[in-house]
């Protein structure tokens, strides 16, 4: 008895020291996926002071990844938005990379962006677990899918939480820092800061829900939007009309899916569907013709509407 009492103790002071410390100070940073999203992640973090990784496990997007930001630091030298040298310092921060054990190795931080779907998120954060060091911070920058759906596969289910941003995240001021059960106060308190210090807003969702803020009111009025596209009730053009002129909001409803990817919506409305079974959670008609014709948006060029 007397041994069981030593061990509770040591197991409740052990808690109590984890509860009380002091925030961890991020100083390295990982970002997994190498997409629009996790580029533009990455370059915000490198131009906030941080080292970043950014990595992709195809070529093809690293070197897509690296040209886009050898791009927009040229740009905006020219622009005279920013100096050579001080672009040269926020690129020596920046680097890109196929080797996830070289991306996430002594990472305070790992961002991920990989595809909105549940399995794919699990095996790499499996991966990453057993790659990094234990005080590592895990925040999936998921649309959709919740942190306590993957955060058993880690060793510390209470540093993985969701961190999710918006697209253009360049521009995009917004970061939703979505807490489940399992992820502690000191997590959430030290990632606000940190959205902070990469000249963000922080909007913490206290309890898991799906879609969390943003996207719940986004999906409602879509789903209505494609609906009545659907029904040859008014046209993409005029839905878009009325939103924009009726309802203040600078983007309509079809002109945002094509600048976040129809294939995202896609995925999105798929995974949700898997796991409800709830016919009106499946993609509208609009959406699955347009993902089965690859005309995903801006990104391919095509979706609801044409771009040059």
């Amino acid at each position: 008895m007397r041994k069981i009492i030593q061990t509770v103790k040591r197991v409740i002071g052990y808690k109590l020291i984890l509860e009380g410390r002091n925030n961890m100070e991020i100083k390295k940073v990982a970002m997994v996926g190498g997409g629009t999203m996790g580029n533009q992640i990455a370059m915000q973090v490198a131009i906030s002071g941080y080292e970043v990784s950014c990595y992709s496990r195809k070529t093809e997007t690293v070197a897509k990844a690296a040209s886009f930001a050898k791009g927009w630091f040229a740009k905006n030298i020219s622009k005279g938005k920013i100096t050579e040298d001080a672009a040269a310092e926020i690129q020596s921060r920046l680097s890109f990379t196929t080797d996830l054990a070289e991306a996430v190795k002594d990472v305070d931080l790992v961002i991920e962006a990989v595809v909105d779907v549940l399995d794919v998120k699990r095996d790499i954060l499996k991966q990453i677990d057993a790659l990094t060091p234990e005080h590592t911070i895990f925040a999936s920058n998921s649309s959709y899918i919740v942190s306590s759906k993957f955060c058993d596969v880690v060793a510390h289910p209470d540093k993985v939480l969701n961190l999710h941003f918006f697209n253009p995240a360049l521009i995009m001021k917004l970061v939703e820092v979505v807490k489940g059960p399992h992820c502690s106060e000191d997590t959430i308190d030290t990632m606000v800061k940190f959205v902070e210090s990469i000249d963000k807003i922080p909007a913490v969702v206290k309890k898991e829900i799906y879609g969390f803020i943003v996207n719940r009111v986004f999906s409602a009025i879509t789903k209505e939007a494609c609906y009545m596209y659907d029904q040859g009730v008014a046209s993409v053009e005029d839905i878009d009309k009325a939103v924009k002129f009726g309802l203040s909001h600078p983007m309509g409803p079809f002109e945002l899916l094509d600048m976040t990817g129809i294939d995202l919506e896609y995925d999105v409305l798929t995974e949700k569907y898997k796991a409800t079974g709830d016919l009106s959670d499946k993609p509208s008609p609009a959406i699955v013709e347009r993902y089965a014709r690859s005309e995903y948006g801006r990104k391919s060029k095509k979706g609801f509407y044409q771009y040059e």
